[in-house]
């Protein structure tokens, strides 16, 4: 056993090793216990199942220790903290290195997935979902545990002897991002797995009416919003360390992550047509499994090395086992669906298309259309080759000629869907509802005109966003004003805050699209070489470059040019770390307007000739992006609000007296 575990080789990989064969147990264990609950319909072994999760993350969080304090303590006997890590490290990268590389990315993932399930035990109803829903759970548990202690281990001992590390990847060691982003991806990613397991249990069961649809919509909504920051920090990280100063580049990673948001929305909207009008049950058992089966496809394309990516890492084996695992997530979802299809089949279709539910399915036909035409351009190159032996590649003007119309689309029906009843009658008059937005989108879309938006795309968008923001100003004024006037705003919020959470959301999106739509557009840049005191013109600004500094740090030296823009002092970086000399990563200044940033990027230098390249980069609106990503993170977390019960009981008291 000692053998097994490499004690003779490394005493804290054999510690991990042994946490997550214990965690393997009881994950093999609650499976078992919860699947026998959920036959014999005994609440005994669904209890003990249950309980067996709280084994479970208490042994993952154990392996997860013991990992971090193996490359705290520079452990170089462990194999990924000898090939990711170094003793020279500062503090934090030596954190964030957990999740820096294959092996240990996979432990977050098992120790985030352990942790859903520990929450989910302590939270799950007593009913008959429940013990297939654990059981669920530890099927997918099954899979990375069991891939943690088999082809992506993160505990194999190191037998080399090595007193130092190969270090992390450079791009990997230049931002703070890089604690941020991955974290909130896996808690995004895998926070789908909670909706996807009570889908599961519920065609096992057929429980099919609306309980597992209420029991997931709070799992549903966290994931969502964990995964729409997780998105967006992966831009603004993009954003900072790139050097390119853009944001999103269709990278097939990128698209991997988007997919899985663009089946959760649409997911998040039809649940809804599912609970006012009991419809679309087999669309929204459909849409959340392909949202969870895809975060699988989107870690298979990150890790199998079939596409090219500047965030791709590792190969090898862990690609086709999850393809594999993937596969095999939908097959279950498929057959299991097929087999109850007479239960999830519709009793009535959406009569009137005019109609608050005829609005969200078409939203929801336009998000399904872009993620398949995503998927199609991201795998397009893998398919060329597999089949033709032909490499080739899908940049960004393929994505761009559908992303922007059903983008625009998209904008247009998130206007429309409020503003519209459920099961609208005949004789109401909907140009009555939509004339103040329609109106302020064509009064702005003018002044925008007038005011030098001569994009078409960007003109639509401007236009869009104020009939956005028209209508769901119309619709909570006229709220308030029903229950006594604008200083009631407040009191909506605490009443409805799922509905008035969403306002706030949309809102979030419409920033958002101003500024994708924007910095797209209106994009500048310009590449300069200066002498020091020299002052040279660039984008109607004077550019003068002051000094260069180097700096030596014990992980890296880092140069660094004191350029003078217009009034503004910029300090543009180029870190070169010890571990890998051969690839300088360019560090860019920016300096955040609300308007404009001001992006510079050191490309090039001599010191003792005082000169040095760089790139200037003006991009309006830019930062409307990371403020629309949080006021839609705002308006999420306002959502999963309860009611409060105190205004609602006043209220209907107040209305009785009335």
């Amino acid at each position: 056993m000692t053998e097994f575990l490499g004690l003779g080789f490394s005493e804290l990989g054999a510690y991990g090793t042994l946490s997550l064969l214990l965690a393997l147990g009881f994950v093999l264990y609650g499976l078992t216990m919860s699947v026998l609950g959920g036959i014999k319909h005994d609440p005994r072994f669904t209890e003990s199942g249950r309980r067996s999760a709280w084994a479970v993350f208490l042994f993952v969080s154990v392996a997860l220790f013991v990992l971090e304090y193996a490359i705290f303590k520079d452990d170089f006997t462990v194999r990924y903290v000898y090939r990711h890590s170094m003793s020279v490290s500062p503090t934090w990268v030596k954190f964030v290195t957990l999740w820096a590389a294959l092996e240990g990315s996979i432990l977050l993932w098992a120790w985030v997935l352990a942790l859903y399930t520990f929450l989910v035990s302590v939270s799950v109803r007593k009913d008959a979902l429940r013990p297939w829903v654990m059981a669920s759970m530890f099927f997918s548990l099954l899979f990375f545990v069991g891939i943690n202690l088999t082809v992506a281990s993160p505990f194999t001992p190191n037998v080399n002897g090595a007193t130092e590390g190969l270090g992390p990847n450079p791009l990997l060691q230049n931002h703070w991002m890089m604690a941020i982003h991955p974290v909130l991806l896996y808690l995004g990613f895998v926070g789908l797995s909670v909706p996807f397991a009570y889908a599961v249990a519920a065609l096992i069961t057929r429980k099919l009416g609306e309980s597992w649809i209420t029991q997931t919509r709070t799992w549903l909504l966290s994931a969502w919003m964990f995964l729409s920051a997780a998105i967006v920090a992966g831009g603004w990280w993009s954003y900072e360390i790139l050097g390119w100063g853009g944001y999103w580049a269709w990278d097939p990673v990128e698209n991997a992550s988007f997919v899985p948001w663009l089946l959760a929305t649409a997911f998040l909207h039809s649940i809804q047509i599912q609970e006012r009008r009991r419809m679309l049950k087999t669309w929204n058992v459909y849409l959340i499994i392909g949202a969870y089966a895809t975060t699988v496809l989107g870690t298979f394309l990150t890790r199998s090395g079939v596409v090219e990516s500047v965030h791709a890492f590792g190969n090898g084996p862990i690609g086709p086992v999850f393809f594999g695992f993937f596969a095999v997530l939908m097959l279950i979802g498929i057959v299991l669906a097929s087999v109850r299809a007479p239960l999830i089949r519709d009793d009535h279709t959406i009569d009137r298309p005019i109609s608050r539910e005829g609005a969200f399915l078409a939203g929801n036909i336009v998000f399904l259309s872009f993620a398949v035409m995503v998927v199609l351009g991201t795998l397009f190159p893998v398919l060329m080759e597999a089949v033709r032996n032909v490499r080739t590649s899908v940049g960004p003007p393929f994505f761009n000629q559908f992303a922007i119309p059903l983008g625009l689309i998209l904008l247009f029906l998130m206007g429309v869907g409020p503003l519209l009843p459920w099961q609208r009658q005949k004789n109401e008059n909907l140009w009555k509802a939509m004339q103040i937005p329609v109106g302020a989108g064509v009064l702005v879309g003018i002044v925008a005109f007038v005011f030098g938006v001569r994009d078409l795309a960007v003109a639509l968008t401007v236009a869009l966003c104020a009939y956005n923001v028209a209508g769901l100003l119309k619709l909570t004024l006229r709220a308030a004003q029903d229950r006594g006037g604008p200083g009631k705003i407040v009191e909506l919020f605490r009443i409805h805050p799922r509905r008035y959470g969403a306002y706030v959301a949309h809102i979030g999106l419409v920033v958002m699209a101003l500024g994708i739509a924007f910095s797209g557009a209106y994009k500048t840049e310009s590449e300069l070489t200066l002498k020091a005191n020299q002052p040279q013109q660039v984008m109607g600004k004077t550019a003068v470059l002051k000094d260069i500094r180097i700096q030596d740090f014990p992980e890296k030296r880092s140069v660094e040019a004191h350029v003078v823009l217009g009034k503004e002092d910029t300090y543009a970086k180029l870190n070169t770390y010890v571990n890998q000399p051969q690839q300088p990563v360019a560090m860019p200044f920016v300096k955040y307007h609300p308007f404009s940033d001001t992006y510079v990027t050191l490309l090039a230098y001599k010191q003792e000739e005082n000169w040095a390249t760089v790139r200037v980069i003006q991009t309006p609106l830019v930062s409307w992006i990371w403020i629309g990503t949080l006021v839609m993170v705002l308006g999420s977390f306002i959502s999963l609000q309860s009611p409060t019960v105190n205004v609602q009981t006043r209220t209907r008291q107040q209305e009785v007296t009335a």
